[in-house]
């Protein structure tokens, strides 16, 4: 079931209990792990959504990103040579006109992921305006503000978050996650409408067959595809 967009509400204050962060720790620990195994092969790395606000529950997914496009080989040999078991593999694009990235599922619940373009301004605050930590940052237990799917500010404390609506306070929550103002209103469009027609599906969804490259696969679909075409400029670079 898709998340509702909170329209509007009061400040709410959320203390968590004793399980909230053993669990939180419990996957902030494994995804330092695989960002661990990343870094020791020089591919900086964050971590991205409610492990980096704190603001988890029980079917949280783990999500790694490599922020910038990186050669996918580098990224599959990375995670092998530390022990991963690479489950599923798969090419995603939500819009003709947004980032194409690479999806790397270790499990049902934990995706690296990396865009195989380069990212503008706004798609790279993507992540920041979720919550987003580097891996020093999460191992000395830092906690980030960030807007959930609900599209709820999720601010921590001490004793857990306080969280509040971003509708009709854009500019403040823009202010305090500090991205533009652009990419606040930018999330409300897309999941005030989501909620509204439903969840259409993505522009490109292509799971790759255990011998298949991700660019080789990409270039293949822009050769049928021109919307793919005009965001692949550049992939030749790496």
């Amino acid at each position: 079931m898709n998340a509702k967009p909170v329209i509007r509400g009061d400040v709410r204050e959320v203390t968590y209990s004793r399980e909230h962060w053993k669990l939180l720790q419990e996957l902030r620990s494994r995804a330092a792990k695989i960002m661990e195994s990343l870094e020791r092969e020089g591919l900086s790395t964050i971590v991205h959504g409610s492990i980096a606000r704190g603001d988890i529950k029980k079917n949280s997914d783990i999500d790694i990103v490599i922020p910038y496009p990186v050669p996918s080989f580098k990224v599959e040999i990375a995670l092998e040579r530390y022990g991963y078991n690479l489950q599923k593999r798969e090419i995603v694009q939500a819009t003709p006109a947004h980032a194409i990235k690479a999806h790397i599922y270790i499990d049902e619940r934990t995706v690296v992921t990396f865009p195989l373009v380069e990212l503008t301004r706004t798609e790279r605050e993507f992540y920041k305006f979720g919550g987003e930590l580097s891996l020093k940052e999460l191992l000395k237990g830092i906690r980030v503000p960030g807007v959930n799917k609900n599209l709820l500010l999720i601010i921590p404390t001490s004793k857990g978050h306080i969280e509040m609506p971003v509708m009709g306070r854009e500019p403040e929550v823009a202010k305090i996650i500090g991205v533009s103002i652009n990419i606040v209103n930018e999330r409300v469009r897309i999941l005030t409408r989501r909620d509204q027609i439903g969840r259409t599906g993505v522009y490109l969804k292509r799971e790759l067959a255990p011998n298949e490259a991700f660019e080789k696969v990409l270039r293949e679909i822009a050769l049928k595809d021109p919307a793919v075409r005009r965001r692949i400029k550049g992939l030749n670079s790496i």
